[in-house]
């Protein structure tokens, strides 16, 4: 409980976007400025894998086989049909995760940022990638047709 009414583990905002060595100092660690990326080892449960972190730090969850990793990845995503990434060579095991996350972007072998058109296919955008289902957006997205109406005057016939 973050003390203002959240149940569930929330990111500590001091962290979200900060670099590697940062958040390395945080837990009595010393790296170079230069890391780009940490990892860890965590279980499925652990709150690096269940919450939207929002900083470099990638949690690695241990499984025996490809489809027990596959089922786990989607009780992490908790159904909100976002986003699921895959690396593999394996074209069966990347058609399989995406029929089974279901997800509005789905990017396999790429950054996550892919799915957003950045360095990836299409055009760069933001999603509305919840399960409301509206998914990739467009400039028309955030725009409004309007229509103005006349009735009476003005007829000129």
């Amino acid at each position: 409980n973050d003390g203002g009414g959240c149940s569930h583990a929330v990111v500590n905002r001091d962290f979200v976007g900060a670099s590697p060595a940062r958040l390395a100092g945080a837990a009595g660690a010393s790296i170079s400025d230069r890391c780009e990326l940490l990892f860890a080892e965590a279980d499925k449960s652990h709150p690096y894998v269940q919450e939207e972190q929002m900083m470099p730090m990638v949690p690695i969850v241990p499984v025996a086989n490809f489809e027990t990793a596959v089922e786990q990845a989607k009780v992490a995503e908790h159904g909100y049909r976002h986003s699921a990434i895959i690396h593999s060579t394996n074209v069966g095991n990347m058609t399989h995760m995406g029929r089974q996350m279901d997800t509005t972007i789905f990017v396999k072998n790429g950054p996550c940022v892919a799915g957003l058109g950045l360095g990836g296919e299409g055009y760069l955008s933001y999603s509305v990638a919840t399960t409301t289902g509206e998914g990739i957006t467009t400039p028309k997205t955030f725009t409004r047709v309007r229509r103005c109406v006349m009735v009476e005057n003005l007829r000129i016939v």
